[in-house]
């Protein structure tokens, strides 16, 4: 099957559950149509970076799955404690940083990978309950799977 990214709609029915396609949109090197069987969304780079800035980067696109799981799986458990949690507000930045004790910066593999995250809690609830949905934010899957060993296989088709 030729895949045409200039009808990502007809290829929608052919995405499994649970799975995703990504095509390039043919918009200059960086311009992506991401798929998921019901959804359609755009990824690109700034303009700044030599992209034409129609979509989140990549980055962005993991932050935004980070923050909208830990939203998600801290508001799914006050509702099943009744607890009185009105919004939850999720600010994250990702960032490339040196180790605090690096002896020799200068060398490579010397950079890490660090995420940012501010979490903020709307609603009458007390002490108790904010330190434990600080506690069950750190639990939410997608965060799971980032800190986890990962082991990606990537295949030629």
């Amino acid at each position: 099957m030729t895949l045409s990214p200039l009808n990502p709609q007809a290829l929608q029915a052919s995405i499994e559950p649970g799975a995703v396609m990504v095509l390039s949109a043919g918009e200059g090197p960086f311009g992506q149509i991401m798929l998921d069987g019901r959804h359609t969304l755009r990824a690109d780079e700034p303009a700044s970076e030599g992209g034409g800035d129609t979509g989140p980067g990549p980055y962005e696109l993991l932050l935004m799955a980070l923050g909208s799981c830990t939203s998600m799986t801290v508001r799914l458990y006050a509702a099943r404690k009744q607890w009185p949690l009105e919004r939850v507000v999720v600010r994250l930045r990702h960032q490339r940083v040196h180790a605090a004790d690096c002896a020799d910066c200068e060398k490579d593999g010397t950079l890490f990978d660090r995420i940012d995250l501010a979490i903020e809690f709307a609603g009458p609830l007390d002490e108790a309950q904010r330190r434990r949905l600080l506690d069950i934010a750190g639990r939410c899957p997608v965060h799971r799977t980032l800190t986890s060993k990962i082991d990606i296989r990537t295949s030629l088709v």
